[in-house]
């Protein structure tokens, strides 16, 4: 019956039923759960119905296939735009969850969840982070295609598509990522603006009146205007247009109406973040010929022409398939490794080269270890890429002899980077360029992709730019890994604005986030193995700028004890310790030195490096208790940062020395001795705790 109606009716009529179907499951659900945006939905349905019926390569039976298109909706306020043509197009996401809308426990949360609902690729709602995380899709495609791409085996072969608002475009963080999308000439990446001039307070007519065309165009995109947002042609043939263009970018700038059809909200502010309320939806219904008496209709004709996505992207996956099987014929060696990156399998060996630092009392800064075991492990993990805003020569993450990651059309005289190794997609050096928040949403976008192991880096004090997409990366479960160094106040002369103190803690406090801060050179191993062997979380390393001695390992705790986040570096002998020094990083030399000072005073002292409080916090408690003894009251805790958090283990009868300053500008050196980093000061303090526990 519903083939034959849909016989009946007219392609016109099929589409304009199609769209007004994703416009109203969306307006049921906003208000159904009274909350949410109903106004994008209503205007960008068009544009995301041509979107998904015509170009997009995707199988809603398998949302993981490899080569399928990403879609990122940058616009995440309109989450039930996604919502909608996910379940329409045959994805697992019934119609319960639908009417669940921002409800507990649903599948159709506010704004859309990576690993939450099948068939979203990236958590967005943070305006501007989708954007970012698209070029990161778009850069880990241009480098897989080009590392297992050959004549006539075009394996990898997709684009990223994306649905952005005014929002996303007012976001510093979106013009930082086109900045560098329109340099590296990603011609894969297309974006449709939905250009409704209306934010969530008002007409963007007070706030934003740029020219947004004439600014991509000098960022290097390709621009094109689609003056009637309900004109499916000329959408039709500017994403086409934009297919064509493989050269450069693409941004459609999309002329629509927030709230279409509403007759007292289309064009206003109401429209974006309230529903529209019982007697508006009846109208609007009414307005655009759709049943005002049903909700959540959807009509077999519809149905029959979205689930045909189910049949069309199985064939896509097949015919991908096939060509798979042909190319491993032909290439088994290769086929062999991109099965291991389509399956995130780590390869045999990966970690073999990963050096060992022998004692060494002047030792080496952690930064410098770090960059001496990640290029040990580039050696043997291919997909291992990344970069730094700028600083590779003071982050030392530069992958040495392995090519910067460039377009193919930049002239070599604009690409001698610090690793060398000439230029194109198959770089595995990523220049961010002094873009901290962009490379964090970029770094995100590499990890959701897949296939890629991705870093970015900077100094310490700046992950306060990229605290916006840390906090996502780890809300996704992605593994992204950033490396933060100059991690204290030891940095020096570069001063306060430079010195981290605050943000240590601030790291720490997200969850699902894995901090590391090693004390030495084979701690900073052992950091770097734990950070590649995590599948769901993102890692942050936390490194010094100054020098540390690498601790003799023979006298001491094993470095491998860094996996369990805090171990026994240096024990009492004859019997359970009168008092407990724990300390991260370039301070555990201080409290390694005051164990040996309190012994010859005869106190039993225990020395505890505590690396990673997460990772410490995911032992079982009889592991914690054996490190930290409950019945040790005295204990210090030494960190040159804000001493916020230690409370918890120093415990109430203890003592913390850190930071609740600043900083200041001069030689590192004297800043730790004036902030009381000194082997004196820790001894002193160790002293009077235990004082006071022999006066009680």
């Amino acid at each position: 019956m519903a083939s034959a109606v849909a016989k009946a009716l007219s392609e016109a009529d099929l589409d304009a039923l199609c769209v007004n179907t994703i416009r109203f499951l969306s307006v049921d659900a906003v208000q159904k759960a009274n909350s949410g945006h109903p106004g994008l939905p209503l205007g960008a349905a068009p544009m995301a119905y041509v979107l998904w019926t015509r170009f997009l390569r995707h199988n809603p039976l398998n949302p993981a296939w490899f080569d399928r298109d990403r879609f990122v909706l940058s616009a995440g306020h309109g989450s039930m735009l996604l919502y909608s043509l996910l379940h329409l197009t045959g994805y697992a996401l019934p119609m319960e969850e639908i009417k669940r809308f921002r409800q507990w426990g649903s599948m159709t949360p506010g704004h859309p969840e990576r690993g939450l609902t099948p068939g979203v690729e990236t958590t967005t709602g943070p305006l501007g982070q989708g954007f970012g995380n698209g070029v990161g899709m778009a850069i880990a495609e241009a480098h897989l295609a080009e590392r297992f791409n050959r004549s006539g085996f075009e394996v990898i072969g997709h684009r990223t598509y994306g649905i952005l608002s005014d929002g996303d475009l007012m976001e510093g963080v979106s013009s930082e990522a086109a900045s560098l999308a329109g340099h590296l000439k990603l011609g894969k990446l297309i974006y449709l603006y939905d250009n409704n001039r209306v934010s969530l307070s008002s007409s963007t007519g007070l706030m934003f009146t740029e020219e947004i065309g004439k600014r991509f165009e000098a960022y290097g995109w390709h621009t094109q205007l689609v003056g009637d947002g309900n004109d499916l042609a000329s959408i039709e043939a500017a994403i086409r247009a934009a297919k064509d263009e493989t050269g450069r970018p693409s941004l459609i700038i999309v002329r629509t109406h927030i709230g279409y059809g509403a007759p007292h909200k289309q064009d206003t502010f109401e429209a974006h973040g309230s529903p529209l309320g019982e007697e508006e939806v009846r109208l609007t219904k009414e307005n655009l010929g759709w049943p005002p008496d049903r909700s959540f209709y959807i009509p077999g004709p519809v149905e029959a022409r979205f689930r045909s996505a189910i049949e069309e992207g199985g064939k896509e996956e097949a015919r991908w398939k096939a060509l798979l099987s042909r190319y491993s014929k032909s290439f088994p060696g290769l086929a062999d490794e991109i099965g291991r990156v389509f399956r995130n399998e780590l390869p045999t060996g990966w970690d073999s080269e990963i050096p060992s630092f022998p004692p060494d009392e002047k030792g080496m800064a952690t930064r410098e270890a770090s960059g001496k075991v990640l290029n040990a492990i580039a050696k043997k993990l291919p997909n291992l890429i990344g970069g730094s805003a700028d600083l590779d020569p003071s982050t030392y993450t530069a992958l040495k002899g392995m090519g910067d990651f460039e377009s193919p059309a930049q002239s070599i005289k604009d690409t001698q980077g610090s690793a060398g190794g000439g230029a194109g997609y198959s770089g595995r050096n990523i220049h961010f360029g002094v873009r901290e928040h962009s490379m964090g949403a970029i770094v995100n976008g590499l990890a959701a992709h897949g296939g890629i192991i991705p870093f970015g880096a900077t100094f310490l004090i700046f992950s306060d730019y990229m605290r916006p997409p840390i906090r996502l990366a780890a809300l996704m479960g992605v593994h992204s890994i950033f490396v933060f160094t100059h991690d204290s106040i030891g940095l020096g002369e570069d001063g306060p604005t430079h010195q981290p103190v605050e943000q240590l803690p601030g790291l720490r406090a997200i969850p699902g986030l894995v901090v590391i801060r090693p004390c030495d050179a084979n701690e900073t191993a052992e950091a770097w193995k734990a950070a590649i062997e995590e599948r769901d979380r993102p890692v942050a390393l936390i490194l010094t700028r100054q020098g540390v001695p690498t601790l003799d390992r023979k006298t001491l705790g094993p470095a491998g004890g860094l996996r369990k986040g805090a171990y026994i570096l240096a024990d009492s002998p004859g019997g359970d310790p009168e008092i407990i020094l724990m300390a991260s990083g370039s301070e555990v030399r201080l409290i390694v030195e005051v164990r040996k000072r309190l012994l010859k005073e005869n106190i039993r002292a225990r020395a505890v490096s505590m690396p990673s409080w997460g990772l410490f916090e995911a032992q079982t408690k009889e592991y914690r208790d054996s490190v930290l003894l409950p019945s040790v009251e005295a204990r210090l805790a030494v960190e040159a940062a804000s001493p916020l958090g230690w409370e918890r283990y120093a415990g109430p009868k203890g003592d913390i020395i850190g930071v609740t300053e600043f900083g200041a500008s001069a030689p590192g050196g004297v800043v730790m001795e004036e902030y009381g980093f000194t082997a004196e000061n820790v001894f002193n303090r160790a002293i009077a705790l235990v004082n006071v526990k022999g006066k009680g």
